[in-house]
């Protein structure tokens, strides 16, 4: 059930100047000098949706409480899901910036910086496995629900540390993490791209290629949802958006994709990417007009600051309260209303000490 959808700048020698924000993934924290306030307030807001909707999707608390609020948990089980699209947008949004802020790729050890990312997003991500473990250890051990995973084998565990969870079929043991591996692979996949050419007409062209091909093609085959193709779409856009900020010529890009991307929008509507065209159109145009350090708003960038470690720590919570209310109050309207309530509000709590105390370090190491 759980594998289901919904420092200092160096100069290396004989590069451009390179940020090390280029190993960060986009869910993980800026510095403060380079955070944008736009970015922040949508990856806060976004990672709050994706919590309610898992609070909507995984029982048995919402099963209980969807009689006090039926129309509400209905929207989050089938809508919230898509606040996945910002995640993805903003993601390429960022990778342009961090790799190629003029669309040129500023390093030459393309795979000494693969591997510095796929560090920064996995050493988090298997402290947290292990807490999601422990969590669903616990859960089994008061109730029974076919939301708590089982207990893993070493090599689904081995898969999840990989990153091959998704494509391999092997059960999520945690909700939303097939997403830590799309973003390696569309990560993986800029990277690639940017490496095949040194000039920044020939980028675009393999880039602008791509995403075409993901809105019209790959996105539209469910089967390949495992794999960044899937999701390019979304990602290019993001990555376009960006460089519309840096060049003129840019925006002829930019427009031609938006328009392309609602021309596949007529041949298949999809929700989903109709989100995606919102974002990067905002972006764009944010980033043109020099709007992305609005809003400033001290909780947006706390929200967006720790959005990553509430993305990787929100289920283990829900799964303790959710075992915790049932047992207590099994099938009771508003007890399981007041534990997803708590569950949200926990998820925070517990994602900002994450933050503090294991993302943060670790990003250091």
């Amino acid at each position: 059930m759980l594998g289901t959808r919904a420092g200092q700048s160096q100069r290396l020698p004989g590069e451009l100047k390179l940020t090390p924000l280029a190993s960060q993934p986009p869910l993980i924290a800026d510095p403060p000098a380079n955070r944008l306030a736009l970015i922040d307030a949508i990856k806060g807001l976004a990672a709050q949706l994706i919590v309610l909707h898992h609070l909507a999707f995984y029982g048995p608390m919402s099963d209980a409480a969807l009689e006090l609020a039926p129309g509400l948990i209905a929207w989050l089980y089938d809508y919230a899901r898509m606040a996945v699209q910002a995640f993805l947008v903003v993601g390429g949004f960022l990778a342009a910036r961090w790799l190629a802020p003029e669309g040129v790729l500023l390093t030459r050890k393309p795979l000494r910086l693969l591997g510095r990312r796929y560090l920064a997003l996995v050493r988090p991500f298997i402290v947290a496995l292990l807490l999601a473990i422990a969590a669903a250890a616990f859960a089994r051990s008061l109730i029974t629900h076919e939301a708590i995973p089982e207990a893993p084998g070493v090599m689904q565990f081995v898969a999840h540390a990989l990153l091959i969870h998704g494509v391999t079929g092997i059960e999520s043991l945690s909700a939303g993490v097939w997403y830590i591996a799309i973003d390696f692979q569309l990560f993986f996949l800029l990277l690639l791209l940017l490496t095949i050419s040194r000039n920044r007409v020939g980028n675009w062209l393999l880039i602008a290629a791509l995403t075409i091909a993901s809105l019209f093609y790959f996105n539209r085959q469910a089967e390949l949802d495992n794999w960044g193709i899937y999701f390019f779409g979304a990602y290019g856009l993001g990555a376009f958006a960006h460089w519309s900020s840096r060049h003129r010529q840019a925006w002829l890009w930019v427009a031609l994709l938006l328009v392309t991307a609602i021309a596949a929008l007529m041949l298949e509507f999809r929700p989903r990417l109709a989100v995606a065209v919102a974002v990067a159109s905002l972006l764009a145009v944010s980033a043109h007009t020099h709007l992305l350090s609005w809003p400033r708003s001290r909780i947006l960038g706390w929200l967006g600051k720790i959005s990553y470690s509430v993305f990787l720590m929100h289920f283990p919570v829900i799964l303790v309260v959710a075992a915790v209310v049932h047992r207590l109050a099994p099938g009771e309207p508003l007890p399981n209303l007041f534990g997803m309530l708590l569950s949200w509000c926990l998820s925070l709590f517990v994602a900002a000490a994450f933050y503090h105390f294991v993302e943060r370090p670790l990003r250091h190491r």
